[in-house]
């Protein structure tokens, strides 16, 4: 074999080569958020004609009336709105966090609390891919609202302090009263999760944060949301 034929072989590789690094580029930057924005739309809209068959629940409050059903696997069951990340943010929450989970939205960590209720209510999304739910997680600041809402009341929760680093083992930052978040005692409590450094995973960012206020869906959307 020729110089030249091994030239132009090798020369030829490395162009094929080239070519599928930037398909595949282009497919985890690109085709993924394409496919999770029309995931989570369809998500929101299957929310919203669920919400629109139900009866309107009065605000929450000691009540007497059965435990609500458990939350389905991969099924969503409250919108979340961070106005810090812009008015139009908003995705569905689904319940567990499995990868197919999270390529439709955010997943809830299946056995923490529910939203409003006494414990913590734990949520993780992808900070890249998939949409980029959590691109700007670093951009959280205490007093920041996060904002649940589960077709009957608006949860209004305030961050307790800047993003927390951490490995992927502590999974104590998703224990009732969390730890490290600066809690004393049970509360209705809120924990954001997502993959730090920003194109990796080898650490988690994590946000904390506190019920402030609710709101039934009945009287509008919330002051954050309309202010």
């Amino acid at each position: 074999m020729s110089l030249r034929l091994v030239v132009r072989t090798f020369s030829e590789l490395c162009i094929t080569v080239g070519a599928v690094i930037v398909l595949f580029v282009a497919y985890v930057l690109l085709w993924t958020g394409v496919k999770a924005a029309d995931a989570a739309e369809g998500e929101i809209e299957t929310l919203h004609s669920r919400w629109a068959q139900e009866p309107t629940a009065l605000s929450p409050g000691p009540s007497s009336s059965p435990s609500p059903a458990p939350y389905r696997d991969g099924k969503p069951f409250a919108t979340l709105h961070i106005p810090r990340f812009g008015t139009g943010w908003e995705w569905p929450v689904l319940e567990n966090t499995e990868a197919r989970t999270l390529q439709k939205g955010l997943g809830h960590y299946s056995g923490t609390a529910r939203p409003g209720e006494t414990g913590n209510f734990a949520v993780a999304g992808h900070r890249r891919t998939y949409g980029d739910p959590f691109k700007d997680f670093p951009l959280l600041r205490p007093g920041d609202a996060v904002i649940v809402n589960d077709g009957t009341t608006w949860f209004t929760y305030r961050l307790a302090k800047e993003p927390y680093r951490t490995v992927p083992t502590d999974t104590a930052v998703v224990d009732p009263v969390p730890r490290r978040s600066g809690f004393e005692g049970p509360g209705r409590y809120l924990t954001l999760t997502t993959c730090e450094p920003e194109w990796g995973s080898s650490h988690r960012l994590i946000a904390w944060a506190h019920l402030d206020a609710t709101r039934p869906v009945s009287e509008g959307k919330p002051p954050d949301l309309t202010g």
